[in-house]
Order: C-alpha cells, then sequence, then structure tokens
C-alpha cells in the first residue's frame, strides 16, 4: 500500500498518479490535499510518514512545487528515508542504495510522463542490502541517538 499526499502546488500531479495506480492496479492511500486550495504541506507529508510508521502503509509518494518541503518534514519522523527525486535514475538508485521509502515530486518540475516513469523506475528496483544494509544500521543508530 502506497500513501500519497500532496499540498495545493503538488494536488495536479497527485491527482494524475492516482489515474497511472488505478490503470495499473496499485493500491494507494490518498492523504490530502483534496482540491487546489492553498493549504500547508506539512499536513500532508505529516499524514503520510504517520501512515508508514504505523504500517498503514508501506511506502510514500508526497508531491509539493518542489519536492523539497516535503522531504525535510518527512525526514523528522524516524524510520522515514525521503528523497526529492528528480529523474528516473536517481529514483533506482535512491531505492538500490538507501532503500528510500518516501519519494517527493516537484510538481513545477514534472510532467505526468516524467513523474510516472519515477515511480515505475523506484516500485521496479530492489534494494541491495550488503554494504548498503549496514550503512543504513548506521542510520538508525543516528536517528536512536537524535530522535527522542
Amino acid at each position: 500500500m502506497i500513501a500519497i499526499g500532496a499540498d495545493h502546488g503538488g494536488y495536479k500531479l497527485k491527482e494524475e498518479i492516482k489515474k497511472y495506480f488505478e490503470e495499473k492496479e496499485i493500491e494507494y492511500k490518498d492523504f490530502g490535499t483534496y482540491d487546489e486550495e492553498r493549504t500547508d504541506y506539512p499536513i500532508y507529508a505529516e499524514k503520510v510518514a504517520k501512515a508508514i510508521q504505523n504500517k498503514e502503509c508501506d511506502s510514500g509518494i508526497l508531491v509539493c512545487r518542489s519536492g523539497y518541503g516535503m522531504t525535510v518534514v518527512a525526514n523528522k519522523f524516524k524510520g522515514i528515508r525521503a528523497a526529492a527525486i528528480l529523474n528516473e535514475e536517481s529514483a533506482k538508485y535512491a531505492k538500490a542504495d538507501d532503500d528510500i521509502n518516501v519519494i517527493t515530486l516537484g510538481g513545477d518540475y514534472l510532467s505526468t510522463n516524467q513523474a510516472i516513469c519515477i515511480i515505475r523506475n523506484w516500485l521496479g528496483t530492489e534494494f541491495k542490502g550488503g554494504r548498503y544494509e549496514e550503512r543504513l544500521k548506521m542510520v538508525e543508530e543516528i536517528e536512536k541517538d537524535n530522535m527522542k
């Protein structure tokens, strides 16, 4: 199950992503926003991050104008590894090397087709494990020390 959320700046792209998920029968849960009325991105980043923490969803996609604000908020939650993804290649390496569980997308910078290609690459890539797993354990230790 994929959690998806957006502010007003990412609303249109979020709706296009949902259409893709429905066509491909990919399960998702929409955490808002539900229109283009101005709202604040931290609300939706928090909802998506908590859904993953609570194991209601396995991973997440957040969309705002740039993708950066959502990334900052999502990474404030223990166990969340969020990255702003710019292209297909960065999506692949984000998952393979860092097991990124939340991708953030910039609605002002990506077409629907680009966003779908990014999501397809991210979902279709497996985490490498091995030495990369050792690094994630280091990240978890840093979280334990700094996220109390």
